[in-house]
């Protein structure tokens, strides 16, 4: 019986997205719901896939390398639903050379988790609020992968957390990828909140690189406030790594307006690229 209803509900939802991309044809909007949909489907599948993939490798010798297992399973899943993708500018081979270090990204929608599935590097997790644990599918993945959870309500905690990532990091050359802005900007231009200093103060921590990942500005793709959600590539530009060897708590205002500095600089230049338009410069140095 549940498996009957869950054939139909499957069959009508199929049905359902394939209908709104036809009708895109006629109604451009339409296309918004469709991918929608089919993001949301392509990530409850690839999140189910990822708890048992995750059981799979953590029995066989490797839970670091489920994120990047279960990450390249969306990434191929998206561009078939959805049409969607990230493309890594990575000349220098960074992502799979420089290993432990603390990856940090502009955060700018809820695509960013597709983003995560095209650049994640092997034996990378992210940090995550602590109630996306509770989250079916997604949060059992999460916890079976050595996601490492924060919760913001809790400043010991967080700081627990964090050292205990430092010390996975250290211990099992484990990266990190965080987001300093700490929220989705939601913007049409290219813009960066304020960075907040946990990635920092985590990377002169555990002694490794800060490698900045700068995502071009991809309004022209998703814009949830215009109801646009169109198939696209999106560039990635994977930046230098900033060493932090030798540097300590007094050095991570400077590490941080410095990395967030060369990023905007970089965001701009990438979404110039990306968009085919000239952007305004906005303001240079916030941090929190």
């Amino acid at each position: 019986m549940a498996l009957g209803y869950l054939y139909n509900f499957l069959v009508g939802y199929v049905g359902l997205t394939v209908g709104l991309y036809m009708l895109s044809f006629v109604v451009p909007r339409a296309a918004f719901v469709a991918r929608i949909l089919a993001s949301y489907i392509s990530l409850i599948i690839c999140a189910l896939y990822g708890v048992f993939a995750s059981i799979f490798l953590r029995l066989v010798g490797e839970p670091g390398i489920s994120q990047w297992a279960v990450g390249r399973s969306f990434k191929h899943a998206m561009l078939l639903t959805a049409g969607v993708t990230f493309e890594m500018d990575d000349p220098k081979n960074i992502l799979d050379t420089t290993r432990p270090a603390v990856f940090v990204g502009n955060h700018q929608t809820e695509l960013d988790v597709l983003m995560l599935g095209c650049l994640f590097p092997k034996y990378c997790s992210v940090t995550a609020k602590a109630s996306l644990r509770n989250i079916p599918f997604l949060g059992w993945f999460m916890s079976l992968s050595g996601t490492i959870f924060l919760d913001r309500k809790n400043a010991k905690d967080a700081r627990d957390a964090m050292a205990g990532a430092a010390s996975q990091i250290r211990e099992r050359r484990q990266s990190v990828y965080m987001f300093p802005e700490g929220t989705r900007s939601y913007a049409k231009d290219p813009i960066l909140l304020p960075f907040k200093k946990g990635a920092f103060h985590l990377a002169v921590q555990a002694g490794v690189p800060i490698v900045p990942c700068v995502v071009a500005n991809y309004s022209h793709v998703l814009w949830v406030k215009g109801l646009v959600f169109n198939s696209g590539r999106i560039p990635v530009k994977v930046l230098d790594p900033i060493p932090t060897t030798g540097l300590t708590a007094a050095d991570v205002d400077a590490l941080t307006n410095t990395t967030r500095e060369l990023m905007l600089k970089e965001l701009v230049a990438l979404t110039e690229k990306a968009q085919g338009r000239p952007m305004a410069v906005p303001a240079a140095n916030s941090t929190t």
